[in-house]
């Protein structure tokens, strides 16, 4: 499924979200570039400095936790339908693209406004909204949404330094067992993998971004926090996890079709005494 926004809205939609930020249709964006591929618009101004880049795009689906960033919707941006999953999840600027867009600002730099901290994720519906209606909804407004959603999530997911190897182990294991159980049950190896018509490739891929992904980032950074208590070999193993992790995000995110370094089994027993 895929959500089209009017470039006079100073929008951007997602397809296959966070990979790629590009808009469907015929018409020029506000810096008057018409880059036409196989009937596809890359949003991108002259110079493609107001798009973000690709570590920009992470950050950007880190901060939403996966969440539209208006605290009155929190829609879920991903999901699943007959089968087949889809996401509703748009980059909004909150300073436009262009000078003329919504809540335009003519001394910015292409750059400053392709920057993280310009761009918010909504749900096609808020985003809309936002941009319909700019007066409504300032830039006071939107980055206070940003905001907001941080400090949420910082509570929730605040990384802590425990007092022993044990207390560590107690956190991450919830984790990594989600995660080997989604496998187990999702991953490309079953069955119905192979079935094209089954929606098990969109359902695995909407459980990667969704569920290990997130996961793992909270373990790195939970033992990133608690690295004192892990051994020498078990430093190995982790730095292992970091480079699996990266390897992941890399196709999972930004469509980078190379092998992904795999799992190091011994990551299921760390910390274990």
């Amino acid at each position: 499924m895929q959500t089209t926004v009017p470039l006079d809205s100073g929008s951007a939609s997602f397809e296959n979200w966070p990979a790629a930020f590009h808009l469907v249709g015929g018409r020029k964006d506000y810096c008057g570039r018409r880059a036409e591929e196989r009937g596809r618009f890359q949003l991108a101004c002259s110079r493609g400095a107001a798009a973000p880049g690709a570590h920009t795009q992470k950050r950007l689906f880190a901060a939403s936790a996966g969440y539209c960033q208006n605290p009155a919707c929190s829609r879920e941006l991903f999901d699943e339908a007959d089968g087949k999953a889809f996401h509703v999840a748009e980059m909004a600027h909150v300073f436009a693209a262009s000078s003329q867009g919504p809540r335009g600002r003519p001394y910015l730099s292409e750059a400053e406004r392709g920057a993280f901290e310009n761009l918010i994720v909504l749900c096609a519906n808020c985003h809309t909204m936002v941009d319909k209606a700019p007066d409504a909804f300032p830039d006071a407004i939107m980055f206070g949404w940003k905001r907001d959603q941080a400090r949420k999530l910082t509570a929730l997911f605040g990384v802590e330094k425990f007092a022993c190897r044990t207390e560590t182990r107690a956190a991450i294991e919830p984790l990594l067992t989600e995660n080997s159980i989604i496998f187990e049950r999702y991953g490309p190896h079953v069955e119905a993998a192979l079935d094209p018509e089954s929606g098990a490739a969109e359902r695995w891929k909407r459980k990667m971004l969704t569920r290990i992904l997130p996961n793992n980032n909270r373990v790195l950074a939970i033992i990133n926090a608690n690295r004192a208590q892990l051994s020498a070999k078990e430093r190995s193993t982790f730095e292992l996890f970091r480079q699996h992790i990266d390897d992941l995000e890399a196709y999972h995110i930004e469509k980078i079709k190379e092998d992904a370094a795999r799992f190091p089994p011994d990551m299921v027993r760390i910390l274990e005494d």
